[in-house]
């Protein structure tokens, strides 16, 4: 790297601090002439970072927001904070970590130092997040993979269990990573079965990028969620639930999946939803039981029964 270079990412990582910083302090702390201080504040505008100056005794630079996002420079704190953060979230596909996210995940991690990525899964082998019912998390890293092999349109092979257990050897041209808020898939061709298929991510292992280039297929819908409602409601018998609600809309709705439809308001304090749900009937007994207010299932009776059975369960657990 050039004295110039090294100089400039030096200036860069002192600007994004956020602060003014006057130029004579600036020309003090990289052992410069204000002049050249100046000259490298033109090089960075040119490069895209939008650098404020003001002027008089007190006037200085600092970088403002601009109109396109310009490369940041993170010091080893922030580069581990942010891997982890990234981490948790796509671990268990909370609802708005989408797609970007593990992109930016895997961007970050691949050129991530060994001795940070070290402390990075330390800090996330230390710490244990609240997890769904289910139990289905992801390992972040098959997430990075996965994205990465999106991104460079690289074959992808991976072993996969399914429903009933059974384990299978995968190979497939990866086309979307889709979140639906609680669960993560994978849209692919699979060349074994020369067809589209989908994937729960929780159910693959030992991802890995081939290094096989690809031309991308043309999705028989266009959309990969749309192709990922389609293949859920195939799959799963499409569930016709009303249910009551002794709570404000503006409760419930924010304590249930944005997927699950709208509420019709049934006074000040009162909602019903009636929605077609592709769901198992144990993740809605449980969703419902998790928007924590008194609710009354009208439809269908086999909700009203697990539902029952599950309370009878949890009462005998609590009399223990």
């Amino acid at each position: 790297m050039t004295d110039t270079s090294a100089r400039l990412l030096n200036l860069l990582s002192l600007l994004q601090t956020p602060r003014e910083w006057p130029g004579s302090e600036l020309a003090e702390r990289l052992d410069v002439s204000p002049r050249t201080i100046r000259r490298d504040i033109d090089r960075l505008r040119e490069l895209g970072y939008p650098v404020e100056a003001t002027r008089g005794s007190v006037g200085g630079y600092r970088l403002v927001a601009g109109a396109a996002m310009p490369p940041l420079l993170l010091d080893d704190e922030e580069a581990v904070a942010i891997a982890v953060g990234l981490r948790a979230g796509a671990g268990h596909a909370i609802e708005g970590v989408d797609e970007a996210s593990v992109r930016a995940l895997a961007k970050l991690e691949q050129v991530l130092p060994s001795r940070l990525r070290h402390r990075v899964s330390t800090l996330q082998n230390a710490t244990m997040p609240l997890a769904r019912g289910d139990g289905s998390t992801v390992d972040p890293r098959t997430l990075t993979v996965m994205a990465a092999a999106v991104t460079g349109k690289e074959r992808l092979r991976f072993a996969y269990r399914a429903g009933d257990g059974t384990g299978t050897k995968r190979e497939a041209e990866p086309y979307r990573l889709v979140s639906t808020g609680w669960r993560w898939y994978l849209v692919a061709y699979d060349l074994g079965r020369e067809d589209w298929r989908t994937f729960r991510v929780d159910r693959v292992s030992e991802p890995y990028a081939t290094g096989a280039r690809f031309t991308p297929r043309e999705l028989p819908t266009g959309d990969a969620a749309e192709f990922l409602a389609g293949s859920i409601a195939r799959r799963q018998p499409e569930l016709a639930v009303d249910v009551a609600f002794a709570a404000p809309a503006e409760f419930v709705s924010a304590r249930l999946p944005g997927s699950i439809g709208p509420l019709e308001r049934t006074g000040e304090d009162h909602c019903r939803l009636r929605a077609v749900l592709a769901d198992s009937l144990e993740w809605v007994a449980l969703r419902l039981a998790l928007v924590d207010c008194e609710f009354t299932v009208h439809e269908p009776p086999q909700l009203v029964d697990h539902l029952a059975r599950l309370g009878a369960r949890l009462t005998r657990a609590a009399a223990r």
